[in-house]
């Protein structure tokens, strides 16, 4: 009996990322237009299917892999974020992936450390500059005495875990931003700063030849009969007995993980260029806020001036489309936030906003594993997407070729996404959820 699963939508995208647009435009690789076979075929050409597809042809170079991707490489979600790549978990004894163990917390600093490990290895491959990938490390900056207590808090834990970290005050924080808005902060030197659209368009084309990427070939049917699968893009066809969904919250699209996953977006503005010499401090960092839900903000160093980037406001989608209306009232948030942070710059107008989407579960584990007959799953990215997505990719790719590893070990143990309430129930509850965690998050 045939089986036939067919995508109800497909992705789009609201506003202009300024990672994509600060870049030469992209030679994109033409649209599969003919009947092709492969070993596997993945869909998405985000972290987690690039980081799967890297991890698959060095376990065995002589797979033959493709990957289909609905757009441009680096003009949907891998593209949209602001490029960190973070190794510790905001809280180090929170309830991450669904316990609140030591060991836990333990586990998620190993797995994010496993994607940036596969990050750092293309980034040498490569010879990427710190325009690309800058292993930098990353400031939490807080901006009230909640803030304060909350990163005195944060770095007693690190102190146990044994992690490196630095805390700095109010002037020391503002010698490094410029801004005196900050009263202190938490330096932490793990993560990896990353031109997200730059860095995902040169996974894609470190690829060896035994991965072929059709971009702008969104999957719109799958048709499995027996052990095969038929996967369908608008002018030609893969036929393949494996197939990885990597398209995070539109693996729901195709019928996976109905009412499992939370469409969350986040919004991003980013300044026109400026002289430097208007900001004082230092011109490459990177800073995420004290509080959950709160305002996260980097400079970007460029030849022809440097730019502020302001990413804040989260909003539910259940039909993983956001409107010119929404992203403009996030931008006015942002203008607000970034005249506070920064008044001497306040003439300085944006010059790109743009909205990107991720998927969250309810007891934050990944939507991973095999979900049906020849079927794999690498979604569910849950935040800090560039880090957990990219490791969901690895555990992926070796789980579908039968490598063990500590990150199989790992994933293993991980819980099913749990199911969430119903509708209308989800977003009600999911709007509330978000509209309380930011009134919490308040200045921050």
């Amino acid at each position: 009996m045939k089986r036939i699963v067919t995508a109800t939508r497909l992705p789009r995208n609201t506003g202009v990322s300024a990672w994509v647009a600060m870049l030469e435009p992209r030679r994109a690789n033409p649209p599969l237009q003919a009947d092709i076979s492969a070993d596997i075929v993945i869909i998405g050409a985000g972290f987690a299917g690039l980081s799967a597809a890297k991890r698959m042809v060095e376990l065995d170079p002589r797979l033959k892999v493709v990957v289909l991707e609905a757009g441009v490489i680096g003009e949907a979600a891998a593209g949209r974020n602001s490029g960190f790549l973070i190794d510790l978990p905001h809280e180090v004894s929170s309830d991450d992936y669904g316990g609140d163990s030591t060991q836990r917390s333990k586990e998620a600093i190993e797995i994010s450390r496993t994607a940036i490990a596969l990050a750092s290895s293309i980034a040498a491959e490569q010879g990427w500059t710190r325009d690309i990938f800058d292993p930098c490390g990353r400031y939490s900056v807080a901006i009230s005495e909640e803030g304060d207590n909350h990163l005195t808090d944060y770095a007693a834990q690190l102190e146990k875990f044994g992690e490196k970290h630095q805390l700095l005050d109010a002037s020391e924080i503002a010698g490094i931003t410029g801004s005196k808005a900050y009263t202190s902060a938490l330096f932490t030197p793990g993560t990896v700063m990353v031109q997200p659209a730059a860095y995902i368009r040169g996974v894609a084309d470190s690829l060896t030849n035994s991965v072929s990427i059709y971009e702008q070939s969104p999957a719109i049917r799958l048709e499995g009969t027996g052990s095969t699968w038929l996967v369908k893009t608008p002018e030609g066809s893969v036929s393949t007995t494996r197939i990885l969904l990597a398209n995070n919250g539109h693996a729901e699209s195709f019928g996976y993980f109905g009412g499992q996953l939370l469409h969350v977006f986040t919004f991003a503005s980013m300044t026109r260029e400026f002289d430097p010499a208007r900001l004082a401090g230092q011109r490459r960092w990177a800073a995420t806020p004290a509080l959950p839900m709160g305002t996260t903000v980097r400079r970007v160093q460029g030849a022809g001036g440097d730019r502020i980037l302001v990413r804040s406001r989260y909003t539910h989608h259940a039909n993983l489309e956001v409107s010119a209306a929404t992203l403009r009232r996030a931008g006015a948030q942002h203008d607000r936030k970034f005249r506070a942070r920064f008044p001497d710059l306040g003439d300085m107008p944006m010059e790109y906003r743009w909205a990107g989407a991720m998927a969250v579960t309810w007891n934050s584990v990944p939507a991973f594993g095999e979900v049906e007959r020849g079927v794999f799953a690498a979604c569910g990215c849950n935040g800090v997407g560039a880090t957990k997505a990219t490791a969901t990719g690895i555990a992926t790719a070796e789980l579908m070729l039968g490598h063990t590893s500590r990150l199989t070990e790992i994933y293993s143990r991980f819980d099913k996404p749990k199911a969430m309430p119903p509708q209308p129930f989800r977003t009600i509850g999911a709007k509330a959820s978000l509209a309380y965690r930011e009134w919490r998050a308040g200045a921050e």
